[in-house]
């Protein structure tokens, strides 16, 4: 299979449009005949990652690439950064303002959920210089990280 990308722009606070990069990633995955249960996964981060740029992030940019043997997911954003990616890590830890937790969002899971579902994430994130995190997702059968 050659190499498939795609991009999509994210725009702080566009709430109207917000979860269409990873419902459109979800639909390409179907198409394309990736297994149910890895689209869940991928979808998972997907939102998670769209949403924590769309609320924290400023604009930022979501790319998806799909070769012979993985699956990238690439979000990045021009926020503020992450303070303490450690503490970030940290399940129910959250920085979201009243506004975002009235909306219901803010629970403090984006990257824990993101670090589960994956088989490799990485975050780079500096404060005052935004964040990318790239996550990735094996094609091969039983190589999940989390399997025995």
């Amino acid at each position: 299979m050659a190499a498939l990308k795609k991009s999509f722009q994210l725009k702080s606070r566009d709430f109207m449009h917000a979860g269409e990069a990873s419902i459109s990633v979800q639909n390409m995955l179907k198409q394309i005949g990736i297994e149910p249960a890895l689209i869940r996964r991928v979808a998972i981060c997907a939102y998670e990652g769209e949403m924590n740029a769309v609320t924290h992030g400023e604009n930022g940019n979501f790319r998806i690439e799909v070769n012979t043997d993985k699956i990238i997911l690439d979000i990045s954003d021009e926020g503020p950064g992450i303070e303490d990616i450690e503490k970030a890590m940290e399940k129910g830890f959250s920085t979201a303002t009243e506004e975002y937790r009235e909306m219901g969002f803010g629970a403090g899971m984006g990257l824990p959920n993101m670090e589960t579902n994956s088989d490799r994430m990485d975050i780079e994130s500096e404060k005052g210089q935004g964040t990318r995190v790239v996550m990735r997702f094996s094609l091969s059968p039983g190589s999940r990280k989390n399997e025995t």
